[in-house]
């Protein structure tokens, strides 16, 4: 089967002037793909162009600046696309944001904006793109960015780890979808997948714009990856035909990822407390478990 990273195909990516989206665009770009970015600021969207472009200068770059949970802006932004192509080969919904706000439970709009952008944002640009998706007669792909949060769920963020649990879902639900004979969106030649990465330098942790490696490398905390380190992982389980993409960082690796949301599914299956992991009754047993669990995984 023909890859989704093919030269003349169109990747759309949203959050995608920096970090993880600018990272998936530059690979794009150098299979020989136009590339369409959405993103908020203006100046890193401009930088963006400019540096795909110095990739190759023959192929065409679109930029829209957009607010992800404004609906309409994204039906403005389909009928310029429709203009100038027909289908869209590679979807990427990976814009987002985390704020925090003292007291959450009495912060009704701190739920209202998160979900907006992290999770509507990403129904906005489904809703609107997925037919030129399921349109295009090659092989094609969609990637919605979740994160570890959204899986095992840690204290401290409830609006922005409700988000990403929600990205999951939905995900998790177009996967079937697309893939399963009678649905209304069947299109077995469209894969869907879940990009989780792990702990990435990116925009939410002080690495703004299009940065180079070499630059972003500087100032790196050891533990993160960077963008670029998320976007090779993740191109080599799209083009494996894997839906979750867990991806590992420095610190963490996949061994320890499997055994952390393995006992998170356990606070259900085995009656444990919520978020049991952190609650100060279980937490010695939770480190303790999650320990061996990943020393056994590593062994396998």
């Amino acid at each position: 089967m023909a890859s989704v990273f093919r030269p003349g195909a169109l990747a759309l990516i949203s959050g995608g002037a920096s970090g993880v989206g600018f990272a998936f665009a530059s690979h794009c770009r150098r299979q020989g793909m136009h590339v369409a970015l959405l993103d908020i600021n203006r100046e890193t969207l401009a930088s963006a162009s400019s540096a795909l472009q110095a990739i190759d200068n023959k192929l065409l770059t679109l930029t829209y600046e957009i607010d992800v949970s404004d609906m309409d802006a994204w039906a403005a932004i389909r009928a310029d696309v429709e203009t100038k192509f027909q289908t869209i080969d590679f979807l990427m919904l990976n814009a987002g944001m985390a704020i925090r706000t003292t007291s959450p439970w009495k912060d009704a709009a701190y739920f209202h904006k998160t979900l907006a952008t992290n999770y509507f944002g990403m129904i906005h640009g489904l809703v609107t793109f997925l037919p030129l998706v399921t349109r295009s007669p090659s092989p094609a792909a969609i990637v919605m960015t979740g994160s570890k949060q959204g899986i095992t769920n840690p204290p401290g963020n409830p609006a922005y780890n409700a988000s990403k649990s929600a990205v999951k879902t939905t995900a998790e639900q177009l996967a079937h979808d697309v893939r399963t004979s009678g649905s209304s969106i069947y299109a077995p030649h469209v894969s869907a997948h879940l990009l989780v990465p792990g702990w990435t330098f990116t925009g939410l942790s002080g690495n703004l714009g299009p940065v180079a490696d070499e630059e972003a490398l500087k100032t790196k905390p050891r533990g993160a990856w960077l963008p670029s380190q998320v976007a090779e992982y993740g191109v080599a389980k799209i083009e494996r035909g894997e839906f979750y993409i867990i991806c590992p960082d420095t610190d963490v690796d996949e061994a320890l990822d499997n055994a952390r949301m393995s006992w998170a599914a356990g606070d259900i299956t085995e009656g444990r407390s919520a978020l049991s992991r952190w609650d100060d009754k279980v937490k010695d047993e939770a480190a303790g478990w999650i320990q061996k669990e990943a020393e056994r995984r590593r062994g396998q």
